[in-house]
């Protein structure tokens, strides 16, 4: 297993932006894919993006254009940028990393977007 720590949540104005970091307890050069998701108290949880081992990425429509999920292997992080923020992006932000025979969660970030 490997334990994951996200940051760079806040509250910031419709338009706007905010970079999500996501360390790794361990190395992530192994791992299957890594990927963000969201929740909104009340629904599922969402697959906003994801990248894999050889560095392809998928993005959830809603978000494509200005989310970009990137990742940074010497340092153990990835990376979630988002830009033209907008309310419908207000939700809690967990990053998740899959080895392959399973996968962790962190504990989350929170993203607020107020108009």
């Amino acid at each position: 297993h490997v334990q994951l720590v996200e940051s760079g949540g806040g509250l910031v104005q419709a338009g706007g932006s905010l970079r999500l970091s996501c360390v790794a307890s361990g190395s992530i050069s192994s791992l299957d894919h890594m990927s963000w998701y969201r929740q909104v108290p009340g629904q599922q949880r969402e697959l906003v993006a994801s990248i894999t081992s050889r560095g392809n990425v998928y993005y959830v429509d809603s978000v494509k254009g200005r989310f970009t999920i990137s990742r940074d292997i010497d340092k153990n992080t990835l990376y979630l940028q988002m830009i033209r923020l907008n309310v419908e992006d207000t939700a809690s932000y967990y990053c998740y990393a899959d080895s392959g025979y399973g996968g962790d969660y962190g504990r989350g970030t929170q993203v607020t977007v107020f108009s």
